[in-house]
């Protein structure tokens, strides 16, 4: 049977010897007096509600699904889910970063980051309902009038109402300039909503009493294209001045997706027949606030991976020290066995490794970026909160595409360790491949995070935010350039930083010439910048280890973080020599090929 322990120890590692989190919180008012015992704390009772309800849970939404009453439009959620959310709101889990003007606890983002992981390698599927939800109250929190504020955030914080996203439509996905959707203004203020939308993440279920819908439409005078989209809020049901809930509005399930994981989650076609909403924002400036929502739900898909690859790498290594097959080729290690645990195997670890390495290099800077949103937030001096941002944003298609991308590696190589065992239900790894499956297609494809990356947050801008990530590489290599234990993780790091001002400028002269080359090159791109900031990260994980070791600790542990460090630099890192040469060979392999496609 799958089994899934937090990782609290590694995450405490990152926290507060790698990041030093609390240092830099105390700078922030909100969360100046946020402790490491606190946070710890905080850690270890989510780390119990996800091993001990929401994982026991995962195998029951990939085998029952979602069930869909086409008389009353109602879904129920599999045996479980409701009683899990509820001990979930009880618990005080979807208040812990909201706003204490809402009945927030205020704790910062970084930490409700850590229990999203959490929850996501026990249950991704699960995980969605209340995950959207963190997102509709951001979006409401930034751009909601006050009395919008009132009557919605209070009920998202506490869970009593949980959130959704409505973009996509049946003929356009990314392409938000293309929706129809219709919105007519009303005499008293309201709108009424027409239209319909898909692939809409729990947009209908039975865990709370109503659902907060935030919808993108156009208003009659709305200009063509993404100028002229105005976003709406839409509840299930109606909400009355006293925030109590009235007669149900129209807006409602139409039918469920078939889909090839995430059973658990209800992914729903959504029809509006006069719908009632209210305008959140500016008219026509609906796409820059649902921003906010979409954002966060990038940072949060890329944790949604980083929790797969966790949980299949404990699998993965619990079942190749355990299973018996063949000998070492260096000579029996287990004599008294008939053969060797498959862990002997070089390329058993090679694929037990490669999960590790991602899975602890994505927790570094998904928790990095974590903390650059509490600073944007909340730090006192607008230039610190400008830069944390500017950051930010050139970070999020990496966290977003790359931790997905390694994902998917990951999962596969973790079901790949399990042989035939790994193809069957019973041990849990196929459905963590399949699940991940959608986090490289959803909220921007992996591609159209690569498209932002290089044609937005890097050339856009002439390469200045890169500089600023260069930044922290250079004083990285300043700092330890001359210590000989760091050299095996510095250099290659720093011979790429030095390498991808060159690499960025010859890609940018080309785009120049021909957009199609950004196109060409920007997978490639996006995948080459995630290894440098991974190998920035795993070289200060491995700076702290060899400090630690120095100093006289024999914790295993940082033996264990350097020899995953020398992994990833001996054997995921080259990587980028190769895809460097493929950017460099251009557009045209790619576009003149309308033989071989006709």
């Amino acid at each position: 049977m799958p089994v899934y322990n937090p990782p609290l120890r590694d995450m405490q590692f990152v926290l507060h010897e790698v990041l030093q989190v609390s240092p830099a919180l105390a700078q922030l008012p909100p969360h100046a007096d946020t402790d490491p015992e606190t946070m710890n704390a905080v850690l270890e009772e989510a780390g119990k509600f996800a091993a001990e309800v929401a994982f026991p849970l995962n195998r029951v939404g990939d085998e029952q699904g979602c069930t869909l009453d086409k008389t009353t439009h109602a879904v129920k959620t599999p045996d479980g889910f409701k009683a899990a959310y509820e001990q979930y709101v009880q618990g005080g889990w979807p208040a812990l970063s909201c706003d204490p003007q809402y009945g927030g606890q205020g704790l910062p983002f970084v930490i409700n980051n850590f229990l999203y992981e959490m929850l996501n390698s026990a249950n991704q599927a699960w995980t969605m309902y209340p995950g959207l939800s963190h997102g509709a109250y951001e979006c409401l929190h930034a751009h909601g009038t006050p009395e919008q504020k009132a009557l919605y955030l209070p009920r998202l914080t506490s869970g009593e109402w949980t959130g959704t996203m409505c973009l996509t439509e049946p003929h356009c996905g990314t392409d938000l300039g293309l929706l129809r959707t219709k919105a007519e203004p009303q005499a008293d203020g309201s709108y009424k909503l027409t239209g319909n939308k898909i692939f809409i993440s729990a947009g209908e279920h039975d865990l709370a009493a109503n659902i907060v819908h935030l919808v993108l439409a156009r208003l009659p005078d709305a200009p063509a294209g993404s100028k002229g989209i105005s976003l709406f809020v839409v509840p299930k049901f109606k909400v009355n001045a006293d925030a109590s809930i009235g007669e149900r509005n129209g807006i409602y399930c139409g039918g469920l997706e078939h889909k090839m994981g995430i059973h658990g989650n209800a992914t729903c076609q959504m029809v509006l027949e006069g719908a009632v909403g209210h305008l959140v924002g500016q008219p026509h400036k609906g796409l820059a606030a649902m921003f906010v929502m979409m954002n966060a739900a990038r940072l949060g898909v890329g944790n949604q991976s980083l929790g797969l690859t966790e949980v299949a790498f404990q699998n993965a290594l619990a079942y190749a020290k355990d299973r018996i097959q063949m000998r070492s080729l260096s000579g029996p290690k287990d004599k008294d066995k008939p053969a060797d645990p498959i862990i002997v195997h070089p390329d058993v670890r090679k694929m037990l490794m490669t999960a590790k390495a991602y899975a602890e290099g994505g927790r570094a800077l998904s928790t990095y970026c974590a903390l650059l949103l509490d600073q944007e937030l909340h730090h006192p001096d607008e230039k610190v909160r400008k830069d944390a941002a500017e950051v930010l944003a050139l970070l999020t298609p990496i966290v977003k595409a790359f931790l997905t991308d390694n994902g998917h590696i990951s999962t596969n190589a973790c079901l790949q360790v399990f042989g035939g065992h790994g193809f069957i239900k019973e041990w849990g790894m196929e459905q963590l491949v399949r699940d991940n499956r959608i986090n490289m297609i959803y909220e921007g494809t992996n591609t159209i995070q690569s498209l932002d990356l290089l044609g937005r947050k890097v050339l856009g801008n002439n390469g200045a935010t890169l500089r600023k990530f260069g930044k922290l590489i250079a004083a990285l290599v300043e700092e330890e350039g001359v210590n000989e234990q760091m050299a095996e993780f510095i250099n290659p790091m720093a011979y790429l930083g030095d390498q991808m001002t060159k690499f960025t400028t010859e890609v940018g002269f080309r785009a120049f010439q021909n957009p199609d080359e950004v196109g060409a090159a920007a997978v490639d791109y996006l995948r080459v910048m995630g290894h440098l900031v991974f190998g920035y990260f795993w070289a200060r994980m491995a700076q702290v280890a060899l400090r630690q070791i120095a100093a006289g600790s024999s914790d295993p542990f940082y033996t264990a973080k350097l020899q995953t460090a020398r992994f990833y630099f001996a054997k995921l890192f080259p990587e980028t020599a190769t895809l460097m040469r493929t950017v460099r060979t251009g557009s045209r392999p790619l576009m003149d090929t309308d033989a071989a496609l006709a």
